[in-house]
C-alpha cells in the first residue's frame, strides 16, 4: 500500500477552475469520498478543500489506477475535462506524497507562506474522515506526523508571524490603497472563520467595521466577540451597503456569486472589493469605473513580497519537513521490524518452556530448579539475539528492509516463498 496525494492549488490551476473543484458543503464532500472508497484500490481518503487548494490524500494499492479513478470522479464533479485535470494535477506517491503533505501542513505550499489557518483546516478534514470511518491506521499515522511537523516549523521559525493569511493580505492591500485607514468604513460579508479573521485584521489596521450576513444571529454573535464596537446590518440592505462603503471583504460559503451586475450599484466614491471566497462571491463580469475588485489570485503581489521576506525562514522550514519525512518512514519501518524481533524472542521462550518441561518430565532436571534454569535460558536467548535485533533495526532504515525482514520470518516459520516476491517495492522500482 502506498500513500497518494492528488493536489490542485494556486500553483497549477487558476481560481476559475479551483472554484469548480471546491467542496464547501459537507454533504457533497461526504458523497464524493464515498465514491472514492468504493474503488478497489483506494482504501482510505481525506479530502481537504480550501480557498486555495483541493488535496485528496489516500492509501492505495495501485497509484496509477487510483490517480485515474480519482481524477475521473473530480472531472464528473467539477465539469472540467479529464485530460485537463490529469495534465494539471500534481500527483505525489509515497515519500513525495508525505513530503508534500507535511509541506501543506506547515503552510509552505500556501499562497501566503506561513499562513496559520491551513493546519486547522487539515485537522478538520482529517477529523471529518475519522468520524465517517473513511480513514484508518495508515492515514492516521501520517496525519499525526504532519501535525507534529507543522508544530516544529512554527516553533523553530517565525513563519507564523506577521501578515500570514489571505484575509490579512487583503487588509494590507486595502490599507495600501486607502492610505490612512483610521476611521475608514469597511464592510465584511459573511460570519464564518475567514470573515472573523478579516474583521480582526481590519480593526487592527484602524478601519471601522460593519458585518452583514444571511445569518443575522451568527453575525451578531461574531460582532459581540470583539472588544471594540462592530456594527451589524441586515443582509436586505446589501445593495445600499455596497454603494456606501469604500472597502468591502466578502468570504461566504455560497456556491454561486452573491454580488452580480444586477445588485452591484454604482457609487460616487472609489471602492475596493476583496473577494477571498472560493467559489467567488463576486461575479467576474462586474466592471465599473469607480470600483477595483481583487480575488484571491490578485493578491499575489503582496504574497511575493511576503515570500522574499520569509525565504530564509522557509529554507529552514523545508529542512524540518525533509527531516520529518525521513523520520516518518524510519518510524514506519521500525513498526514493521518490531513484531519480527518480538516474534524471535517469543519463539525462543516457547522453545525454553517446551524443552524445560520435557527435561523435568524425563527426570533430567529437578522440578525445584525450574525457575532458575528458565531464567538462565532466558538470559542466553536475550544475549544471543541482542546483536541480530540491533542489526535488524539498522537494516529497517535501508532499502533492503522488506527482503531481509521477510527472509528472517521465513527462516523461522519454514514458509517457502519465491525470492522475487520478497524484494522491497522501492528497490523493484529502481532496478
Amino acid at each position: 500500500m502506498s500513500y497518494l496525494v492528488i493536489s490542485f492549488s494556486h500553483k497549477n490551476i487558476d481560481i476559475k477552475q479551483r472554484e469548480k473543484l471546491a467542496f464547501n458543503d459537507e454533504d457533497k464532500k461526504d458523497r464524493f469520498i464515498k465514491q472514492l472508497i468504493e474503488f478497489e484500490n483506494t482504501k482510505e481518503v481525506v479530502l481537504l478543500s480550501t480557498c486555495n487548494r483541493v488535496e485528496i490524500i489516500t492509501k492505495t494499492s495501485n497509484v496509477k489506477q487510483s490517480s485515474k479513478d480519482i481524477i475521473e470522479k473530480l472531472s464528473v464533479y467539477s465539469g472540467l475535462d479529464f485530460d485537463f485535470l490529469y495534465d494539471r494535477a500534481d500527483i505525489y506517491d509515497n515519500d513525495t506524497a508525505v513530503h508534500h503533505l507535511f509541506s501543506v501542513a506547515a503552510a509552505l505550499d500556501s499562497l501566503v507562506i506561513g499562513e496559520t489557518q491551513i493546519v486547522g483546516q487539515l485537522r478538520d478534514a482529517f477529523r471529518f474522515s475519522q468520524s465517517k470511518n473513511y480513514c484508518e491506521e495508515g492515514i492516521s499515522r501520517v496525519m499525526q506526523f504532519a501535525f507534529k511537523c507543522a508544530a516544529q516549523v512554527r516553533t523553530a521559525t517565525s513563519l507564523g508571524t506577521g501578515s500570514v493569511s489571505v484575509a490579512s493580505t487583503a487588509v494590507a492591500k486595502a490599507k495600501e490603497l486607502v492610505g490612512d485607514a483610521k476611521d475608514v468604513a469597511a464592510l465584511v460579508i459573511g460570519a464564518g472563520e475567514m470573515s472573523e479573521l478579516a474583521v480582526k485584521h481590519l480593526l487592527s489596521a484602524g478601519f471601522t467595521v460593519t458585518i452583514t450576513s444571511r445569518d443575522i444571529k451568527k453575525a451578531q454573535t461574531l460582532a459581540s466577540s470583539f472588544e471594540v464596537d462592530v456594527k451589524v446590518e441586515p443582509y436586505s440592505n446589501l445593495e445600499f451597503l455596497l454603494e456606501s462603503y469604500p472597502v468591502m471583504i466578502t468570504a461566504t460559503s455560497a456556491p454561486y456569486p452573491i454580488i452580480t451586475s444586477e445588485n452591484a450599484p454604482s457609487s460616487s466614491i472609489n471602492r475596493y472589493w476583496f473577494d477571498i471566497a472560493v467559489p467567488r462571491d463576486i461575479d467576474e463580469d462586474i466592471s465599473m469605473f469607480d470600483l477595483d475588485i481583487y480575488s484571491v489570485d490578485d493578491l499575489q503581489e503582496i504574497v511575493n513580497a511576503n515570500m522574499t521576506q520569509r525565504s530564509a525562514q522557509a529554507k529552514e522550514a523545508y529542512t524540518i519537513v525533509g527531516r520529518s519525512t525521513l523520520e516518518f518512514f524510519d518510524w514506519l519501518k521500525n513498526l514493521d521490524i518490531e513484531p519480527v524481533i518480538k516474534d524471535l524472542y517469543l519463539k525462543g521462550e516457547a522453545i525454553i518452556d517446551k524443552k524445560l518441561q520435557n527435561a523435568i518430565k524425563k527426570g533430567f532436571v529437578p522440578k525445584e530448579y525450574e525457575d532458575n534454569i528458565k531464567k538462565l535460558c532466558q538470559t542466553i536467548i536475550t544475549e544471543y539475539l541482542h546483536n541480530p535485533s540491533r542489526q535488524l533495526k539498522e537494516i529497517s532504515k535501508t532499502q533492503q528492509c522488506d527482503l531481509v525482514t521477510q527472509t528472517v520470518q521465513n527462516m523461522f516459520t519454514k514458509t517457502a516463498n519465491n525470492v522475487e516476491s520478497l524484494k522491497c517495492e522501492h528497490l523493484a522500482k529502481n532496478q
